[in-house]
């Protein structure tokens, strides 16, 4: 913008001219730049500063959700980390002591598993550990060095890591508490298992994706076949025919293990005859069942499920014979299957009927239960791995996937397969895995959602953690709200919480449980605190190393040590208590963040957080002290491509944060977060960075164009008053505080998007289109201190100085470059000491005026537009304009008095009244000014400048103390 003024403006007279000039450059250069303002900002320890700065502001903690020390960083990363970055530092503009800690979650599988793939499977406990947290270490090293190169500013010399041994055992003090307060219970339940990860898991840890199987129907004969004709009021079956409940499913897997039958007590079941014997089916699904399974039949009797209440079947296999079905076999399926009465049965597909494998299902578990059959007595014959205990006849050593055409076969051949067709339904995979996992029965550690009796109560609460939740949500901010829907809903449907894992890497379960038992040792509290102090001195290693011996001493021989970990999300969603409140308390001047209300201002992460950071955390602060850590939940989406599609190698997709920011600099990454709606998922390729990186040239040139006008501006000796202002540079400063208005209501609800929106429209229509437009003559050609270019300078300052904070939480290193040479007499040396300016505030009449005057000057310059695709006139300096106009415009151009012309950039205007608004542009007949380019009547009339305008020789004599300038009063 000024380069294109400044060799417009040639001829002798350049050198009287008030060129632009700037050490802020034009060219970014952004990825060779960007490097040695990280490298200032951490040898100059510019994070501590701004804490002792702000020491006894008001504190805003935004607590890091902490990324998995595991991988490089993908644009995902980038994304996160940035938006966090820049809720601090416009935090920290409005004046806050905005912290922000950095933190890194470094338990748990994923890490488990690079190491098993490193050095194999067969590591000790000790060994697993001690190269989990090496490479835990080398990984953090790596993320944090990319976390600073993207401009995110934060106390990197002393962040929070999971696994130090003050947060492991903050992690293990906050277990017992939520011990104390009666949450925590020991169950054998089913619970999510993955194979890969040979452990249970949480909710949190699931997602569903499609999943081929083959659904069959199981026939189970009836041990009593007249007592079930007798409970359709039937004297006897037909021809004294076998009876069979016919039961529907799609894992095959479970067949084997199966104890039991469920039926609805209010539903409608019928006896049908067939050719293949009696079925048992819902009344009304005999229809589709007659026609799956090939058969005719006609219905015997109904009755209601109530009816079948006792009846008793036979496991399909039951009459296999006895070299199979060895006596003594735990699992041989000479076994009975009793028929329970259960409200979860619906006849809304399948048969009516369910069969229970109560070690494989929650439903079919808490019904057997119920109906008295005993923790020892159900029959759970799937490993750990996914393969059947070997003593499992026919399919003992398979895994259970390979084994589901076996099972089906093998049924098949008994005759006990009425029908079988593959399908492709949803089903719970885990989220790290991509695999399918089942439910499987073990004895788990759980944290209880609803009423029951937790071990070791000792402060109860006041009420169940489910209602706790709900209630501190309701007292939770959402950013954007439907987050708030979509966690209640989690939380008022979720299951207990199991939190124990079978690994290795992870702060221990230090439990002791009696052999014979099972109960935990009755000095569980006091050896809860023993674990936490040796923890905090030796790390999770050095309770590894602990035997029951050291610890119970005479005990010790009735006691087992407990090899169980908490599982990953109590690490992080514990990070409130052992972090906030623990290893980094000192960090918070007011003490342990707010102490009467919740720990942090904000939780920040994607949206899949509502099922796993926020969830847990949100569970922990309300188990531990009735109410959420978070003061508010913000959710973001995630980066996908150009197209929208979800980045993946396979697809050639990706993009990577290292790659844009060696490329384009970090910069383009942090205005690509900026500007895009986080509420959604964010696009990314290519030609949408192109289109970020016209957006940063028009704002860096923009940003500019300010500083090089204001290079000899000194507001200490230079400043205008306001009152004394011309008017034009009044509205530009009540137009630059409207603004800061919208924008820091913005900010004050975490929206950067319509930040940048707003400011590239206010640097191109606001600055570039009209007021630096029509401030380039008075700038360029009034004398350097005259009050019309002192004005102006004025208000270019001011507007600089908002600009400057508008800009920094997204453009941080544009703005600290541009601070730099600015206010280079700063004593702090960094924008991110200042605040948010205090411009003079919006007078309303003034900018209602000055929009109208904008609104007709726009007409204008269509006018002078068409003329010129006419090749009439070049530059709108060339033209003379007539604009007719009703009575309130002209009234209000003709206020303008001679500085209209100056308004529309153009040589003369003449206004007349009219009806309508409209405007007819001519060529100007006079002579063109060669320092100004206005064509003037009076060109010429000066002896000494021949080719200057009046106005200009005028200027040229109060610029040398010999005379005086052009007087203006408004434009």
């Amino acid at each position: 913008m000024a380069e294109k003024n400044e060799n417009a403006s040639g001829g002798a007279y350049r050198a009287t001219l008030n060129m632009p000039d700037t050490a802020f450059p034009m060219r970014g250069d952004l990825p060779k730049r960007e490097p040695g303002w990280v490298a200032d900002w951490n040898s100059g320890g510019l994070y501590k500063r701004l804490r002792d700065a702000r020491q006894g502001a008001p504190l805003f903690v935004l607590h890091d959700g902490p990324p998995y020390a595991n991988g490089k960083l993908h644009i995902g990363h980038a994304l996160n980390k940035v938006l966090k970055d820049m809720i601090v530092k416009s935090r920290q503009l409005a004046g806050f002591d905005a912290q922000y800690i950095p933190g890194w979650d470094c338990h748990g599988l994923p890490i488990e598993n690079a190491i098993e793939k490193l050095h194999g499977r067969n590591l000790s406990r000790d060994d697993m550990q001690a190269k989990s947290r090496a490479y835990a270490t080398e990984q953090i090293n790596q993320q944090r060095e990319d976390f600073k190169r993207l401009g995110v500013l934060g106390d990197w010399e002393r962040p929070y890591r999971t696994m130090d041994p003050a947060n492991e055992a903050g992690q293990i003090r906050a277990f017992k508490r939520v011990i104390e307060r009666g949450f925590v219970y020991r169950g054998l339940k089913p619970v999510y298992w993955c194979f890969d990860c040979g452990s249970s898991l949480a909710e949190f840890e699931i997602e569903y994706a499609d999943k081929k199987s083959d659904t069959l129907d199981v026939a189970f004969e009836s041990n009593d076949a007249a007592g079930l004709a007798q409970a359709f009021g039937l004297s006897a079956l037909p021809d004294g025919k076998q009876a069979f409940a016919v039961i529907w499913t799609t894992t095959a897997w479970t067949i084997p293990a199966n104890q039991a039958l469920n039926a609805h007590p209010e539903l409608e079941y019928a006896l049908v005859d067939t050719p293949k014997g009696v079925l048992l089916l819902g009344a009304s699904l005999v229809e589709k069942c007659l026609e799956r399974f090939g058969l005719s039949g006609n219905v015997l009797a109904t009755a209601q499920g109530e009816a079948l209440r006792g009846q008793v079947f036979r496991h399909p296999l039951y009459d296999l014979p006895d070299d199979i079905n060895v006596p003594g076999n735990e699992y041989s399926y000479k076994r009975l299957s009793p028929l329970y009465l259960a409200d979860y049965v619906s006849d809304g597909d399948g048969t009516g009927i369910v069969h229970s494998a109560p070690a494989y299902g929650v439903d079919d578990f808490n019904s057997c239960v119920a109906h008295g059959l005993r923790y020892d007595q159900i029959l759970n014959p799937v490993l750990g791995n996914g393969v059947y205990a070997e003593e499992l006849p026919l399919f003992g050593g398979q895994h259970i996937w390979k084994a589901c055409p076996v099972i089906i076969e093998t049924l098949r051949e008994h005759g006990r397969l009425m029908a079988t067709q593959a399908i492709t339904h949803s089903y719970p995979h885990c989220w790290r895995h991509k695999t399918p996992v089942i439910y499987r029965a073990a004895a788990q550690w759980f944290v209880r959602m609803d009423e029951g009796e937790g071990v070791f109560t000792k402060d109860k609460a006041p009420k169940t953690l489910r209602q706790l939740a709900l209630d501190a949500i309701d007292h939770t901010s959402f950013y954007p709200e439907n987050g708030k829907a979509r966690l209640r809903d989690m939380i008022a449907n979720r299951p207990d919480w199991c939190i124990s894992r079978q690994r290795s890497w992870g702060v221990p379960v230090p439990f002791f449980l009696h052999k014979d038992s099972g109960e935990l040792h009755p000095n569980t509290m006091a050896i809860l605190d023993q674990a936490a102090d040796i923890v905090e001195k030796g790390g999770i290693e050095a309770w590894s190393r602990v035997t029951a011996e050291d610890i119970l001493g005479a005990d010790a021989p009735q006691y087992t040590k407990s090899t169980d970990i908490l599982e990953v999300w109590f690490d992080s969603g514990s990070t409130f208590w052992h972090v906030l409140r623990g290893s980094h308390a000192k960090a918070y001047p007011n003490g342990a963040s707010h102490a009467q209300g919740p720990e942090a201002d904000l939780y920040l992460e994607g949206h899949d957080q509502h099922r796993g950071w926020f969830h847990s955390s949100l569970l922990l602060g309300c188990a531990i002290y009735d109410r959420a850590p978070y003061r508010g939940l913000l959710t973001h989406g995630f980066a996908t491509d150009g197209q929208g599609r979800k980045m993946s190698k396979s697809l050639g997709n990706t993009v990577e944060p290292q790659s844009v920011t060696t490329k384009l600099g970090a910069e383009i990454v942090r205005l690509w977060v900026g500007a895009t709606d986080y509420s959604g998922d964010l696009n990314i390729d290519d030609k949408i960075l192109a289109r970020v990186v016209d957006a940063y040239r028009r704002i860096r040139n923009t940003l500019r164009f300010l500083m090089a006008n204001t290079v000899d501006f000194d507001p200490t000796t230079d400043a205008v008053p306001l009152d004394q202002m011309l008017e034009i540079d009044r509205y530009a400063l009540a137009r630059a505080s409207e603004l800061q208005a919208e924008i820091l209501k913005h900010f004050d609800v975490y929206e950067f998007h319509p930040v940048v929106a707003k400011l590239q429209v206010y640097c191109s229509e606001d600055l570039g289109a009209f007021y630096l437009d029509v401030l380039k003559d008075r700038l360029y050609t009034t004398a350097p201190k005259s009050l019309a270019r002192r004005s102006a300078q004025t208000a270019l300052h001011q507007i600089t100085h908002a600009m400057l904070r508008w800009m920094a939480p997204i453009l941080s290193f544009t703005a600290e470059e541009a601070w730099a040479v600015f206010a280079k007499d700063s004593t702090q040396g960094s924008i991110f000491f200042e605040t948010f300016s205090a411009l003079p505030s919006a007078n309303e009449a003034l900018l209602a005026k000055w929009a109208r005057i904008r609104e007709i000057r726009d007409v204008a310059n269509k006018a002078i537009e068409d003329l010129r695709t006419e090749g009439k006139v070049g530059a709108s300096l060339q033209a003379t304009l007539t604009i007719t106009a009703g009575a309130d415009d002209a009234a209000l151009l003709r206020a303008l008095g001679a500085d209209l012309k100056f308004v529309t950039i153009t040589s003369a205007v003449t206004v007349v009244d009219g009806a309508e608004l409209a405007v007819t542009v001519t060529p100007s007949t006079a002579t063109k000014c060669e320092r100004c380019w206005h064509y003037a009547d009076d060109v010429g009339a000066h002896a000494e400048h021949p080719t200057l305008c009046g106005r200009c020789v005028g200027n040229l004599a109060e610029a040398a103390g010999t005379g005086t300038g052009e007087t203006r009063s408004i434009a």
